[in-house]
């Protein structure tokens, strides 16, 4: 029976490289051994205030899309089990204007694949809200984050509010095949900056390349004092940040394509952020669960004006 000894060698080989594989791609969420991402909050709050005028009263959204995942798929380690994953737009109103975070994805290209998850009157509010904004800005370049611009009927209106920045046009390869009509991007001014910007009135962007070149943060500073931090897809869901967990190395290096590593030392920052300060509130890019408990302490009111 020597063959049968060999075959349970070959088995527990291959039951140790599998294991190794799975810890390797699915589990594994190690942080680099060097390097450093910090945020200075004390420059981000004086940038908040240099902008004249009024700061955000209030801040409305619209679920304009959803899908679900496996909850290991967005937080490395975590089970197998669905979630749902909303995609969200977010407006800013002041007493006068408004300003909105994120567009969501190209309806135009959900609706050829007849994809029932798209959201019709709730991308409709959004998309009429686009036209009177008197900003536009995005955490990030991917489709569904940035698709709302660049399928918006009434273009050349919505490019003149829009602010992208240079490294969110210098790539359009993460908008994984979503492309710009002819001549959309004649005109616009692309957005350069160094750690910081202030945009508007208590709204100041922070450049945090990794999940994209282009991904920033959102610092919103409201008139009644209160904080919120739109952290974009460096954090899909907020475990990410309690857990310093990112992404599986599957989807983040072999799917996305992101810099893990860059990813990580925010997600590390972010943790000793909300540490030190939980007070201000931080908002995943797809935490449905987060989301809804946001929207029950009063911080988000459901639709757009």
């Amino acid at each position: 029976m020597k063959w049968l000894r060999w075959l349970g060698y070959v088995v527990l080989v291959l039951a140790v490289i599998g294991a190794g594989a799975y810890y390797w791609l699915i589990v594994d969420s190690s942080a680099p051994s060097s390097g450093r991402f910090e945020i200075d909050m004390a420059e981000v709050r004086r940038l908040a205030g240099s902008v004249p005028g009024d700061k955000v009263q209030e801040v409305r959204f619209e679920r304009v899309f959803a899908f679900k995942f496996p909850f290991t798929a967005m937080v490395a380690g975590e089970g197998w089990q669905e979630v749902d994953v909303p995609v969200l737009s977010y407006q800013l109103v002041y007493p006068a204007t408004t300003l909105i975070i994120d567009t969501g994805i190209d309806a135009a290209e959900a609706k050829k694949t007849n994809d029932p998850n798209l959201v019709p009157d709730a991308y409709e509010r959004m998309q009429k809200a686009m036209e009177t904004a008197s900003w536009i800005v995005i955490t990030h370049e991917h489709p569904d984050h940035i698709g709302g611009i660049v399928g918006h009927p009434n273009l050349p209106v919505v490019m003149t509010r829009t602010k992208l920045t240079r490294e969110q046009l210098d790539h359009p390869e993460k908008m994984f095949g979503l492309k710009w009509p002819p001549g959309a991007l004649e005109f616009l001014e692309a957005v350069e900056y160094e750690r910081y910007h202030a945009i508007a009135p208590g709204v100041v962007l922070i450049k945090a390349p990794g999940h994209t070149p282009g991904t920033q943060l959102v610092f919103v500073q409201r008139a009644d004092g209160s904080e919120i931090l739109f952290l974009g897809d460096i954090a899909w869901r907020f475990e990410n940040v309690e857990r310093m967990r990112t992404r599986p190395r599957l989807v983040s290096q072999y799917y996305i394509a992101e810099d893990r590593d860059a990813v990580m030392l925010q997600l590390a920052e972010l943790k000793r952020l909300h540490d030190a300060e939980p007070n201000l509130v931080m908002v995943p890019g797809h935490d449905a669960k987060h989301h809804e408990k946001l929207v029950k302490a009063g911080v988000f009111v459901q639709g757009f004006k």
